[in-house]
């Protein structure tokens, strides 16, 4: 048996690293593990969530910190900062939450403490490397900032969890990704470009599609519906949640 760090872990990564190519795209934490390291810069495109969420707050003004989970850490932290922590999404009548819709009016200045296990656990593992905060809100206008940082650009759609845990691809995140890489320079790699054609597919009919997919369907059953209309209107935000010193904030702000 082969060890983690020996010959096929190496081998691992140089087959899923996607170094020929320009634009690479891949799913979830792994995405950022093997892509991340060789990169100019990341975007996290988590739609029907928290990088709508971030758009949403730092267009308004706001400064958002992530996080990884939502316990007792999380308001220690949030304590620390002088900021508010936000609650779980059900909690959507009492402050600010990762439901898009209880952001809208969110304060400038106001400092969030945003817990999130897909969006938040994916800036943080970013490490030194330039972070945007992607979503369809504001596709075209974190592709036009990104080509300021650099050709090898890393797109990571974050995904859903089943109950075990495991990952889900989701159709929102992989269209959002695409929405991003078709204004993107350089050569793609077939992860990308997959991306890229799931958004041409159905972006002359993208509510009407992105609201039938599982995600949607699940936060509209819940009562979130405005959250789905939110995060499927396409470039309707010119702002670029960028991290900085351990929060998103507007590009140049």
């Amino acid at each position: 048996m082969r060890h983690r760090g020996g010959p096929d872990a190496v081998e691992a990564r140089m087959s899923f690293n996607q170094q020929a190519f320009a634009i690479r795209c891949e799913w979830g934490a792994n995405g950022v593990a093997q892509l991340a390291p060789d990169s100019d810069a990341v975007v996290i495109v988590d739609v029907l969530s928290f990088t709508t969420c971030v758009d949403i707050a730092v267009g308004n003004g706001a400064v958002v910190y992530p996080y990884r989970w939502r316990d007792a850490s999380a308001l220690a932290y949030a304590q620390s900062l002088d900021a508010i922590l936000a609650r779980p999404r059900r909690q959507r009548d009492i402050g600010y939450s990762l439901s898009p819709a209880s952001l809208v009016t969110i304060p400038s200045g106001t400092r969030l403490v945003l817990p999130s296990p897909n969006g938040a656990a994916l800036t943080l593992a970013t490490g030194q490397v330039p972070t945007f905060a992607g979503c369809l809100r504001n596709a075209t206008a974190v592709a036009r900032a990104l080509q300021r940082q650099g050709r090898r650009i890393s797109i990571i759609p974050a995904g859903e969890r089943w109950a075990d845990g495991s990952l889900r691809p989701a159709i929102e995140d992989l269209v959002g990704a695409g929405a991003i890489i078709c204004h993107l320079p350089g050569t793609r790699s077939p992860e990308a470009e997959l991306a890229a054609s799931a958004f041409q597919h159905v972006r002359h009919n993208l509510r009407c599609a992105l609201k039938s997919c599982g995600s949607a369907m699940e936060l509209i059953g819940h009562g979130f519906e405005p959250d789905v209309d939110l995060a499927l209107a396409l470039d309707v935000s010119d702002r670029v949640p960028v991290l900085t010193q351990g929060a998103y904030r507007h590009q140049g702000a």
